[in-house]
């Protein structure tokens, strides 16, 4: 697709977008409707157990205000125009249409794009400014939202000229929160701030003194940003501030109509295949899972006489990452999605699987039990998913074939409900399209990500409050 130019109109449109007045009066003007309709609005509550879409009470936004800090658009917008700079990193540009959703599908779709998941901090910046419990007054707010686009400023280390200075990200922004209104930070060191990263946390998290630097930045290993809680596409183990949420997919639906339409046609897919690989990689000579998914799948397709036992769609050098349709009618047509790891433990595909109703297969517990607790309950996690530990697999010589065909019909029929109920958990719905009205007060991937912040920033100050008070105690 070629390159497309980011005019000054269409930056200007932005800026008009992000500003905070237009935020607070778009806030203020969705609360008034929803008081004379009697509709239902957000609500708190974060790390919900149910499987089945959180339905939103009456809206209260007692603990639930949130404080957008205005940064300079240089920490935001003005890193949108560099989307074709990097000529190691692919360029973006085409990608930012309709407000980071990206172009449709075609002209005639009102629910699918070709969303680029690079983008999750536009997309989710916009949305921000629809939170119906927004305020002016920093002191009112129960959290403080920062729309830095972290993952798009990292280019500038990872792929262009500040490559050997890896270890200042973030800095600047730093210093920007120390210099104006710096009490909103000092309050609670920070404790209150949260942000999202739209790149693996591994990316940001190379030791700022280590010479020579390897990949990535040190934004998360910086000690100015120890109690920031970031939001991130695949957290690490150990780290308190990060959470994980879901990737971005191409599929937005703005209005709970056309979320029930795609739910029945999911529901209505005839399953004629029983295992789907969607990705690339498993060509190289050395052991790994997409190598033994790649075998097995082949070897299978030698085995049995009819088609539909396994099928694999080639996704190699990101030809798949803004074209849905070239895996979603597979995935539609296939009972079992496998997951495997690849550069990283989780994948944007996981996602897909769940939209498409086919049951997700992983092969480490941090492809997703252990990372996407709010969205994808881990409690509940055998209910809608299948583990097979990769090292059976590839040095023990477990089939999984044999695997998915020892589960049973009925089991298989239940599984796949629940992915089915999962599906507007993991959803980020279109702008402009409230929770309360335009989704019938179903929480979509956003919403619940809103809650597990609020209820993480809730606590962490709480129990820094408690540590206080210890203290104060101590001393007398």
């Amino acid at each position: 697709m070629a390159s497309v130019p980011i005019s000054p109109s269409y930056l200007l449109f932005f800026f008009l977008l992000l500003s905070p007045a237009f935020s607070l009066q778009q806030a203020s003007k969705s609360r008034k409707e929803r008081a004379g309709s009697g509709e239902a609005g957000s609500s708190g509550g974060g790390g919900e157990s149910s499987l089945a879409a959180a339905v939103v009470p009456q809206l209260d936004c007692s603990g639930r205000w949130i404080h957008i800090r205005r940064l300079p658009a240089r920490f935001n917008l003005d890193l949108l125009t560099n989307c074709s700079e990097y000529d190691l990193f692919y360029d973006f540009c085409p990608y930012l249409s309709n407000h980071g959703l990206g172009p449709k599908t075609h002209n005639r779709s009102h629910s699918w794009y070709r969303t680029d998941p690079f983008l999750l901090e536009l997309i989710f910046h916009r949305r921000m400014l629809e939170y119906p419990c927004l305020t002016q007054d920093p002191n009112q707010a129960a959290a403080v939202y920062l729309p830095y686009y972290a993952a798009i400023d990292s280019l500038r280390y990872l792929y262009g000229p500040e490559v050997n200075n890896s270890m200042d990200h973030g800095l600047e922004l730093f210093e920007f929160l120390q210099e104006n209104d710096g009490w909103i930070w000092g309050r609670n060191s920070g404790s209150d701030h949260f942000l999202v990263l739209a790149r693996p946390a591994w990316d940001f998290s190379q030791p700022p003194d280590l010479d020579p630097p390897i990949w990535g930045t040190s934004f998360l290993e910086l000690p100015e940003f120890y109690n920031l809680t970031a939001l991130v596409v695949e957290e690490r183990l150990w780290p308190w501030q990060e959470q994980a949420i879901p990737y971005l997919t191409s599929f937005h639906p703005p209005n709970a109509e056309l979320l029930d339409s795609w739910i029945n046609r999911v529901e209505a897919s005839r399953r004629t295949t029983l295992m789907l690989f969607a990705g690339g990689g498993g060509v190289s000579a050395q052991p790994n899972i997409r190598r033994s998914i790649r075998n097995e799948c082949e070897n299978t397709s030698d085995t049995f006489e009819s088609n539909g036992v396994c099928d694999i769609v080639d996704c190699a050098n990101g030809k798949c990452e803004h074209d849905p349709i070239l895996y979603m009618r597979p995935m539609l047509q296939s009972t079992f999605c496998l997951q495997p790891p690849g550069d990283t433990p989780t994948r944007r595909s996981t996602f897909d699987a769940i939209i498409a109703g086919c049951i997700p297969v992983f092969f480490e517990d941090q492809s997703a039990r252990t990372q996407y607790r709010w969205h994808l309950p881990e409690e509940a996690y055998g209910e809608f998913a299948v583990h097979i530990p990769k090292e059976d697999v590839v040095y023990n010589g477990m089939k999984i074939l044999d695997v998915l065909m020892g589960i049973s019909r009925a089991r298989v029929r239940r599984m796949r409900q629940k992915v089915i109920e999962l599906i507007p958990r993991v959803v980020y719905r279109k702008h402009g399209s409230s929770s309360s009205v335009g989704w019938k007060g179903q929480k979509d991937a956003l919403d619940i990500a809103i809650d597990g912040a609020l209820e993480k920033i809730r606590s962490r100050i709480k129990g820094e409050e408690a540590e206080v008070g210890v203290e104060d105690l101590s001393s007398m």
